[in-house]
């Protein structure tokens, strides 16, 4: 059964970020999971989880891009590259 969970977490994980992006919403996936909640406290757990690790993983790869662009131009104005 914990296959199922993760299984169909991932899915509407992945689903709700493409509605989000599109949307805007950035707290819609707090919404899924008060939805998720009302039927099944297993399925929402999963969900809420990939949902942050997703959501984190955004953050950190945003961050190491920043890093280095950031390294680049530096490199660039002394003429490195």
């Amino acid at each position: 059964m914990s296959g199922t969970v993760e299984t169909l977490a991932q899915k509407l994980a992945i689903d709700t970020l493409k509605v989000q992006d599109a949307s805007g919403e950035e707290r819609l996936y707090v919404e899924v999971g008060q939805v998720l909640g009302a039927a099944s406290q297993s399925l929402e757990e999963a969900f809420l989880t990939e949902m942050r690790v997703r959501l984190a993983e955004r953050k950190a790869r945003d961050f190491l891009n920043n890093k280095v662009a950031a390294l680049q131009a530096q490199a660039e104005e002394k003429g490195e590259i």
